[in-house]
């Protein structure tokens, strides 16, 4: 049996590896969208500030079981740097800073009301088949 050796030199394989460009992003709406919500725990922190409001760090970390503080501010940062989020600091002693979505966070809601009625059904249809 041959071997199917393909000779790829590193800079094609950079330029096939590098992650995409905004403009790049742009012209793919689902990408942008999968690439700005990607991961565990963004759909979750959306989830309690659309049905909570504004709440302070240590109130959205309670609502998120299984989230670590670090995630949790990693995850915040994304969101507030594709301003879905929106951070708050109040200069108080302690420090108070809380977080809201902004427009385009809220604008999410029905998306995630779509998934909450996906996993409803699918709940539904798992359970029935055991």
């Amino acid at each position: 049996m041959g071997s199917n050796n393909i000779n790829v030199s590193f800079a094609d394989y950079q330029l096939v590896m590098r992650e995409k460009t905004l403009e790049e992003y742009l012209n793919c709406p689902f990408h942008l969208a999968m690439n700005t919500l990607e991961g565990k725990w963004k759909f979750a922190i959306l989830y309690v500030l659309l049905d909570k409001g504004t709440l302070r760090f240590k109130e959205l970390e309670r609502a998120i079981p299984d989230i670590s503080t670090r995630m949790l501010v990693k995850e915040l940062k994304h969101l507030e740097t594709k301003k879905i989020v929106k951070r708050k600091a109040y200069a108080t002693v302690p420090p108070k800073v809380e977080y809201s979505l902004t427009e385009v966070g809220k604008s999410l809601k029905p998306v995630i009301d779509s998934i909450s009625k996906w996993g409803e059904s699918y709940a539904k249809a798992v359970s029935k088949k055991k």
